[in-house]
């Protein structure tokens, strides 16, 4: 009996030492479960660094300067034979234009041309005709002149003969009232004839005098002329761009850099399109953000990457303004040396500065940012259901200077201890249980 009890007993002991090794177990795996259901963190602690400013802005290569490529104007363009950025060398083509299209603006031109003639011979005629008449005119008006210069010289002859018989009379006779009275009458004969005489031959010389003045200038032919002659030279450049086939070539080389007109249009009064200046040394066009203009100011010296280019450059931003075409940039253009670069080539610019020291500095990857506000997520431990644990806490942080790496965070509200979660492999929140990587649960 005594036997048997003591073998009950033991085997009470080993069953209630299965059961606690079973509810041990049953711990173990409620807990592995858990935990492994939690997201698992990375951390960090805020550490004492420079923020360096490293500024990286991609931009373009544009001519140092253009030249316009004019062409007659009002011209049909029937095709254009380059691109923006093609490369073009003198007498290269450039475009071609519409034959058929030359050929009625050379026909109305004629047409015009042959009207203008027209005119000029109507206003040359009659030119003619109004001489001819001029001179028929000062041809009577002289004889007039004759005529009456004649005619009044013998109304002077016998008022004089008057005068004189009358004289000779008084002189026969002796004193009588009445010869002297005719002798005086004689007188005022001969001095009215006179006066008669000079008026009329004095009218007679003006409208000869009036007849030799010139003629009056008339600017219609001069006009007329002047109007032929230019239809006439364009007609001349119409016809040379017949001879050449409506092929443009290029007066000079460089790169297209705008074209203005295309196909079916018109050749306007300014220009067809732009080549490079070859003359002067290409340019490196950069846009600029508002941050990164913080960091880059007129005349700074910038490294200068080139595409297809191993040797780095150093050069000084030679011009920055606000962009006229991107709202809120800068732009900003660099000199690049003598045959460097080709206009639509691509490069980039590099300039770092180190920047102040600071004590609690932590990677941009742990800030996180809501609206004006910026946080992290701070791990602390506490007590929970399996013993103690891994929890987050948000706390807010005030960021005085960045990088693209680093985030200066103004001190004070971080210890220096703190585990400052970097990246979670889940979503997660305030108050969260999470497992961290760095250790495990107690």
């Amino acid at each position: 009996m005594e036997i048997r009890m003591r073998e009950n007993r033991k085997k009470a002991i080993a069953g209630f030492a299965g059961f606690l090794a079973f509810m041990a177990v049953c711990t173990l795996v409620a807990k592995s479960v858990y935990a492994y259901r939690l997201p698992m963190v990375s951390t960090c602690q805020p550490e004492s660094k420079y923020i360096e400013h490293k500024v990286e802005a991609e931009g373009i290569v544009i001519p140092g300067g253009e030249k316009t490529v004019t062409y007659q104007p009002g011209v049909r363009i029937a095709s254009v034979l380059v691109h923006v950025g093609d490369r073009v060398e003198e007498g290269g083509e450039l475009f071609r234009i519409d034959l058929e299209d030359l050929e009625e603006i050379m026909e109305e031109k004629k047409n015009e041309i042959s009207q203008l003639s027209l005119q000029i011979d109507a206003i040359l005629e009659n030119q003619e005709i109004a001489r001819q008449k001029k001179e028929l005119e000062l041809a009577r008006a002289r004889e007039d002149y004759d005529i009456t210069a004649r005619l009044q010289d013998t109304q002077i002859g016998r008022a004089m003969e008057s005068y004189v018989q009358a004289e000779e009379d008084l002189g026969e006779e002796g004193d009588q009232e009445e010869l002297r009275s005719a002798l005086q009458s004689a007188a005022y004969g001969e001095a009215d004839a006179r006066a008669e005489r000079d008026e009329a031959v004095k009218q007679a010389g003006r409208k000869v005098e009036d007849l030799l003045l010139p003629e009056e200038i008339s600017a219609e032919l001069d006009r007329l002329n002047l109007e032929k002659s230019q239809h006439s030279a364009k007609l001349g450049e119409y016809q040379k761009i017949l001879e050449d086939q409506g092929i443009v070539t290029a007066p000079f080389g460089g790169v297209v850099t705008e074209i203005l007109a295309g196909p079916g249009e018109r050749v306007p009064d300014t220009a067809v399109l732009l080549l490079s200046d070859d003359t002067l040394p290409c340019q490196l066009k950069v846009l600029l953000d508002q941050e990164q203009k913080k960091y880059i100011g007129l005349g700074d010296q910038v490294s200068i990457k080139m595409e297809r280019k191993s040797r780095e450059l150093e050069e000084e931003i030679a011009y920055l303004a606000e962009s006229r075409s991107a709202p809120e940039k800068y732009e900003a253009l660099i000199d690049l040396p003598e045959k460097t670069g080709t206009p639509g080539e691509a490069g980039t610019i590099s300039k770092s500065q180190r920047g102040e020291k600071y004590k609690c500095c932590l990677p941009m990857e742990a800030i996180h940012t809501e609206n004006d506000r910026s946080y992290v997520y701070v791990m602390k431990e506490r007590e929970g259901i399996l013993g103690e644990e891994y929890y987050i806490e948000e706390m807010n942080v005030k960021v005085i200077d960045k990088n693209d790496h680093w985030a200066a965070i103004e001190e004070g509200r971080l210890e220096k201890e703190s585990r400052i979660i970097l990246s979670s492999t889940g979503e997660m929140k305030r108050g969260d249980t999470v497992r961290w990587e760095g250790g495990n649960a107690k």
